[in-house]
């Protein structure tokens, strides 16, 4: 190679160097890891909660079968594309592990602790791969006091999407996975579902799903959850959220075991 081959390459590397940000600056918008997934032995509703963020097991108790949440003031998780002026990473969450290789279905009633001024005040599903990579699925109040179906997607960064107004103070949310794609489901009843939200699986093998109940704004929020379910099935139809006919609604026909392989 002659020297003016060696200084043409010499121009042309440093050229895309100059042209391609640096490590930092290609993040942009991107978020520095702020919580991490730690140990916990909690059982509640029938599912074996083994991981929490933010000491969330020191929120719950239950009685009979209502599994009270209490979100303390400023308890929120997201992840603002806006320069992250609105980002938190306060929430408490249960979580317990799956195998994302197999189907899954994870449900329950939610009731959250709505109040006058409780702004975002929200009972949510969780999935949760680590904290740049994850969903919730809220039943939340909004900025005019309505409380709506909600929903999060985080990769990264954060969208935010607001759904229908839920007049009843409590819902059935359901979130399956045939190991494609993951929907989220809506129900006034716990038998005719909404789907709101479907999207392509890309999860690792290694997911949690869980409960967590959140106050961004001002005051606690008291959050319940009850008919929590489990399942390695998933719905037979992702649009109305409905199971085989063949099988019926099975969710809680496994055990949590079958889940427990971390």
């Amino acid at each position: 190679m002659n020297t003016k081959t060696l200084l043409a390459s010499a121009l042309a590397i440093f050229s895309l160097a100059a042209c391609s940000p640096s490590s930092k600056e290609a993040k942009g918008d991107t978020y520095e890891p702020t919580f991490q997934i730690q140990d916990c032995d909690v059982k509640l509703g029938g599912i074996h909660f083994t991981k929490m963020i933010n000491g969330a097991d020191k929120q719950v108790s239950q009685t009979d079968t209502i599994i009270r949440f209490i979100a303390p003031e400023g308890t929120d998780l997201f992840i603002d594309p806006n320069e992250g002026k609105l980002t938190k990473s306060t929430a408490k969450i249960l979580l317990t592990a799956i195998d994302n290789t197999k189907p899954f279905t994870f449900s329950g009633r939610l009731k959250p602790g709505f109040t006058e001024d409780g702004l975002y005040n929200a009972a949510n599903l969780m999935v949760v791969a680590n904290d740049t990579l994850w969903q919730k699925f809220c039943f939340e109040q909004d900025e005019r006091g309505k409380h709506r179906v909600v929903t999060v997607r985080t990769v990264g960064t954060s969208d935010d999407n607001n759904h229908e107004v839920i007049e009843q103070d409590n819902i059935y949310y359901k979130i399956s996975s045939d190991t494609h794609t993951i929907a989220s489901y809506y129900s006034l009843d716990g038998k005719e579902w909404q789907m709101v939200r479907l999207y392509k699986n890309n999860y690792p093998k290694e997911l949690y799903i869980g409960i967590c109940s959140q106050a961004p704004v001002k005051g606690e929020c008291v959050s319940e959850f009850s008919e929590l379910s489990l399942s390695t099935d998933n719905v037979g139809d992702f649009r109305l959220g409905n199971y085989p006919h063949c099988f019926g609604n099975i969710a809680g026909f496994y055990s949590i075991a079958d889940f427990q392989f971390l």
